[in-house]
C-alpha cells in the first residue's frame, strides 16, 4: 500500500516546514513539497501537523498485580493507544521471584503476539537476580532484542531487589550494552508508614499519599542515580513525580553523570488534592500524585532537559477492582488509565498553554524514548527510510474526554470532562491506515513486536 500525505505541518524535534510525506511499505519514502507520487490513498493534511508516532514506553498491559490483573490486555490497550496517536508501548515483563526470564518471555509472548494491535516492545523485570539470571540478562540483549531491565526499589517480597543484587545487575548491563530502569521509591520505609497508618485505623485513600512522603521518591532516586555513577551503567528512572527527587538527579548531574528520566502526563496535570474527594481511589498509583509545586518543577525539568520522557504509567483497574480497598487503602490496586490522551493532553496543556515548545512536544512524547531504548531511526522521527508511523493532527479541534468516548477497557475516565483542544485525526502504523475518522482499521496481531538495539544515548 502507498499513501501520500498532502500539505500538512511536518513536525520533528529539528524542525517544522509545511511538505508533503510519501509512504510505500512499511517505510517513508519521500518528504518535499509537491510530490508527484501516485498513491493507493491521498490525506489532505492542509492545515494540520504531521508528525512520528508516540512511543509511550511505560505501560502494563494484562499485568497481574495485588491480586488482580489490570483491565486492558494487548489488544484493547494497544488499540486505545493509536486513538491517541500512539503507534508504539513497551511493556514489561514480570519475572516471577524464583523463575527463569525466558520462562518470564514465554508467559508475555503468549499475552501479546497474536493480540496486540499497535507495535510494542518488552522491558524485563528482574525480580531475583542471581548468577544464573545474569547469563539470560545477557542473553536477552543479543538474542531476543530486549535491552532495558526494570528493576524495584519497592514491593518487597514480590518485586524488590536490594541494593546488592542492584549493583551487579548494574555491571552486567553496562557491559553488555542495555539500560537499567527504576522504580525509585524506598519500599521500607514505605511500608512502615502502611503499617502505623493501618494501626491507627488510617485507611482511607489519602493514607496511600500520606504513606508515600515526597522523601521515599527522593531518597530512593538519588541512592539508584548513587549506584549508576559507581557502575558507569546508563540509567533510566520512570515516574518521577516530585521536586525533591527531580532536584536528587539534578545534583548528581553536576557529575556529568547522564541519567534519562521520565515523568508522566498524570504528575503534569491533576494532583493530590483529589485524595479529598469520595471517589479517590480512582487515583490511587504508586507514586501517588503530588503538589503543585512539584507540577512547575516537572515542566522545568522539561525545558531544562532534566526530563527527557513523558510516559502514562497506563495500569487500569475498574471500579470494581479499585473497590477491593474500600475498608483498607492499602488493598486499593494501585494504577490508573491513560494511554490514549497522553499525546492530546501534553499538546493541549504544553504547547497550547506555552509550557513547551512544538519540537520539545515531539521529543518528549516519542523521539527521545526512541532514542534511549534502541529504536531511533526507525521509530520516533519523519525522515526517508523510517518506518511509516505517522500522526495527522488536528490542532484546534476542541472536544472532551469522557468515559463514554475512550476506547480504554477502564469503566471511569480520570479526566472526566477534561476541555482539550487538539485531536488525533488520522495515523498510519508502518505504512497502513490504522486510525481513520475515528474508527481502527487494525485488527488483533497487526502489531509487531519491535526487537530493539542498544540504546543510541545520543540526545
Amino acid at each position: 500500500m502507498s499513501v501520500l500525505i498532502k500539505n500538512g505541518k511536518v513536525v520533528t524535534v529539528e524542525s517544522e516546514f509545511i511538505a508533503d510525506v510519501y509512504c510505500e511499505g512499511e517505510k517513508i519514502v519521500a518528504i518535499g513539497k509537491n510530490l508527484n507520487y501516485k498513491a493507493d490513498k491521498v490525506i489532505d493534511a492542509s492545515g494540520k501537523l504531521v508528525f512520528p508516532g508516540g512511543i509511550d514506553p511505560h505501560v502494563h498491559l494484562d499485568m497481574p498485580f495485588m491480586g488482580t490483573y489490570s483491565s486492558d490486555d494487548y489488544e484493547t490497550g494497544t488499540r486505545a493507544a493509536l486513538f491517541g496517536g500512539t503507534t508504539s508501548v513497551i511493556e514489561f515483563i514480570l519475572q516471577k521471584q524464583g523463575d527463569t526470564l525466558h520462562n518470564a518471555l514465554k508467559t508475555w509472548q503468549e499475552k501479546s503476539i497474536h493480540k496486540a494491535v499497535g507495535d510494542f516492545g518488552y522491558h524485563m523485570a528482574i525480580t531475583d537476580f542471581n548468577d544464573d539470571v545474569a547469563k539470560e540478562v545477557v542473553q536477552m540483549i543479543e538474542e531476543q532484542g530486549i535491552t532495558s531491565f526494570k528493576t524495584f526499589m519497592a514491593y518487597k517480597g514480590v518485586l524488590m531487589i536490594d541494593d546488592g543484587q542492584m549493583v551487579q545487575l548494574m555491571k552486567v548491563v553496562k557491559k553488555h550494552g542495555g539500560i537499567v530502569t527504576v522504580h525509585a521509591t524506598n519500599g521500607d520505609m514505605i511500608d512502615s508508614l502502611i503499617t502505623k497508618n493501618l494501626a491507627a485505623g488510617n485507611t482511607k485513600p489519602i493514607y496511600h499519599y500520606l504513606s508515600q512522603p515526597e522523601v521515599t521518591e527522593a531518597e530512593a532516586t538519588g541512592r539508584f542515580c548513587d549506584m549508576l555513577y559507581y557502575t558507569g551503567c546508563p540509567g533510566y528512572i520512570v515516574h518521577l513525580t516530585c521536586e525533591g527527587a527531580l532536584n536528587a538527579v539534578r545534583e548528581r548531574s553536576l557529575k556529568n553523570q547522564k541519567i534519562f528520566v521520565e515523568t508522566c502526563s498524570q504528575y503534569l496535570m491533576i494532583d493530590a488534592s483529589l485524595y479529598d474527594q469520595e471517589d479517590a481511589a480512582k487515583w490511587v498509583m504508586s507514586p501517588p500524585l503530588r503538589q503543585k509545586k512539584d507540577q512547575e518543577a516537572l515542566w522545568s525539568g522539561i525545558n531544562q532537559g532534566m526530563i527527557q520522557v513523558v510516559g502514562t504509567d497506563h495500569c487500569p483497574f475498574t471500579l470494581e477492582q479499585k473497590d477491593l480497598g474500600k475498608d483498607n487503602f492499602a488493598k486499593i490496586p494501585n494504577g490508573h488509565p491513560g494511554i490514549e490522551h497522553r499525546i492530546e493532553f501534553m499538546y493541549s496543556e504544553g504547547v497550547r498553554k506555552d509550557k513547551i515548545s512544538l519540537n520539545k512536544f515531539i521529543e518528549i512524547c516519542s523521539t527521545n524514548a526512541a532514542k534511549i531504548f534502541g529504536m531511533y531511526p526507525k521509530k520516533g522521527t519523519i525522515a526517508i527510510g523510517a518506518d511509516a508511523d505517522i500522526v495527522v493532527f488536528d490542532p484546534d479541534k476542541e472536544h472532551v474526554i469522557s468515559v463514554n468516548t475512550h476506547h480504554m477497557n477502564c469503566d471511569y475516565s480520570g479526566y472526566e470532562g477534561w476541555k482539550v483542544t487538539g485531536k488525533t485525526e488520522t495515523v498510519l502504523l508502518r505504512g497502513k491506515i490504522a486510525i481513520e475518522n475515528n474508527q481502527c482499521h487494525l485488527k488483533p496481531g497487526d502489531g509487531k513486536f519491535i526487537s530493539r538495539g542498544k540504546s543510541s544515548m545520543v540526545i
